[in-house]
């Protein structure tokens, strides 16, 4: 099983930095998840005879890299929950984009509907959830034609930077859904993010370096 990088635990939640390529949670494909990975920590680490209880609540698509939480009880899960519904619970990504985004700065808004293929589109306001996003344009590669840029997440939406960057002509580079399938990584990584201690209630902050690897070294930084 892949080492498990963890940033912080306590009794009620556990930091890890995901790796690109790894399940969030089981599927029917039963390759190994970080939710898998994380219950063998604590069950080898705290020596659990039992199955160890860790809620998952949230998710990164199993291409992306980055920061999720995880509960190490169902009071801690119930409250983190609650803080992401009420979008208390701050998540900030970086990407590359095909193409020059010209704005500096900007916010997107649409409504986003799952279709039965696991693929998501915009739709109608009486149709789809509403997904808001803002981005800020952090470099531009006029040589390469693409865009760096960091994105602080509103909503939570299945694949709702990947869809509303596609939308408007920037695909995500590497995004084999919704870009060019070209067989790269895509360039999204959760970087931040900020929240309330389930428990203490104290400000909880972590972040990770800026992503070292094909798109992301195409700008320094």
């Amino acid at each position: 099983m892949n080492r498990l990088e963890v940033l912080y635990e306590d009794n009620h939640i556990l930091v890890v930095n995901k790796p690109c390529n790894i399940l969030s949670q089981e599927d029917c494909t039963g390759d190994t998840s970080i939710l898998t990975m994380v219950k063998y920590y604590v069950k080898e680490k705290y020596n659990k005879p039992n199955n160890v209880y860790i809620g998952l609540v949230h998710r990164l698509d199993r291409p992306v890299s980055g920061l999720m939480v995880f509960a190490r009880t169902s009071k801690a899960a119930a409250r983190l929950s609650a803080m992401i519904q009420n979008q208390e619970f701050k998540k900030n990504y970086i990407a590359v984009v095909c193409g020059i985004m010209e704005e500096e700065s900007g916010k997107f808004i649409d409504y986003l509907k799952k279709s039965g293929d696991g693929n998501s589109y915009v739709t109608t306001s009486a149709l789809g959830k509403k997904a808001v996003l803002r981005y800020s344009v952090l470099d531009r590669n006029f040589d390469k034609q693409e865009t760096l840029v960091l994105i602080e997440l509103e909503t939570g939406r299945h694949h709702q930077i990947r869809v509303q960057f596609a939308s408007r002509g920037y695909p995500l580079c590497g995004d084999q859904r919704y870009g060019k399938k070209d067989f790269t990584q895509i360039a999204l990584c959760s970087y931040k993010i900020s929240f309330l201690h389930p428990v203490r209630r104290e400000k909880m902050f972590f972040q990770v370096a800026y992503p070292k690897r094909e798109y992301f070294d195409d700008f320094t930084y």
